[in-house]
């Protein structure tokens, strides 16, 4: 099979927007995929990205830079409006909110997701870099463990998981085979299962992507995300991607998760941080 390549595979056929414009000027159609749902729910960084693709058309700066966002109501697969407003354009960024809304049996709006955004040009940044920040320290991706390794992550019900191809560092793999490590930690090389390679929009897949940290604290179960803040830092080279989330206070009922995404030049290209409610189990 020929390697899927940005902007002709899966993943942006199913990001794709119809816009109503010039009617309705920053509104878009869509169609929710059932291809990236976990139990019944569409995957939170499938519908970032989707939203990321509304504001990358709306706004006159081409890149997602910081993407925060709200989900208000689980999503589902179907019919979706997403409606975008532009808050202010400078020279080097410009900002614009965008909610994604489903319709409710009586046919009202259901706003399911609120984002925030800032917007600029990555091929414009400074080459400059001073950092302290390491990739992760894990094995090849032969010698990590994929989908068919072990049971499925919430049996029966992860129809993402075919869309990925994820190699999960066996430290961070106990969960699967009922010996977490109680360390919150998860790490593991990122790609689609397409071939497609990386892009400041998928990046924000990216980032909710892994298993959630929880399954190495022993809880298992589906953890959806309430609020969610992606930073992306440059455009990744194409390769697989490396992947590593760790969770350090699961508390009341919900925890964080702080993830860095690097890319085969062994730059960090994306970093995020989000809140989720914890599994019950």
């Amino acid at each position: 099979m020929a390697q899927a390549s940005i902007g002709d595979s899966e993943f942006d056929r199913d990001t794709a927007l119809s816009s109503r414009a010039p009617d309705e000027p920053g509104v878009y159609d869509a169609e929710l995929s059932a291809g990236w749902t976990i139990i019944h729910a569409v995957n939170g960084g499938y519908l970032l990205a989707l939203l990321g693709r509304a504001l990358g058309d709306a706004l006159p700066h081409p890149d997602p830079f910081t993407v925060s966002a709200h989900y208000l109501t689980p999503s589902v697969p179907g019919r979706a409006v997403v409606r975008t407003q532009a808050v202010r354009a400078g020279r080097t960024l410009s900002t614009g909110q965008a909610s994604l809304f489903q319709y409710a049996e009586d046919g009202t709006e259901v706003e399911r997701i609120r984002v925030l955004a800032s917007y600029g040009d990555l091929d414009a940044l400074s080459d400059d870099v001073r950092t302290s920040a390491k990739p992760p320290a894990m094995p090849p991706y032969e010698h990590c463990l994929g989908a068919d390794a072990g049971p499925a992550v919430i049996p029966g019900s992860s129809a993402i998981a075919g869309r990925l191809d994820i190699r999960l560092d066996p430290a961070t793999a106990g969960w699967a085979v009922g010996a977490p490590s109680g360390k919150g930690e998860m790490r593991g090389w990122f790609g689609l299962a397409d071939g497609r390679d990386a892009d400041p929009l998928s990046l924000l897949l990216t980032v909710d992507a892994l298993p959630p940290t929880s399954f190495e604290l022993g809880l298992k179960g589906w953890t959806p995300t309430v609020e969610l803040t992606t930073h992306i830092r440059c455009r990744p080279v194409p390769g697989p991607l490396r992947v590593s989330i760790a969770t350090r206070n699961l508390a009341g009922g919900f925890l964080e998760e702080d993830a860095e995404v690097w890319d085969s030049a062994d730059r960090l290209v994306a970093q995020s941080r989000q809140l989720a409610r914890a599994p019950r189990g």
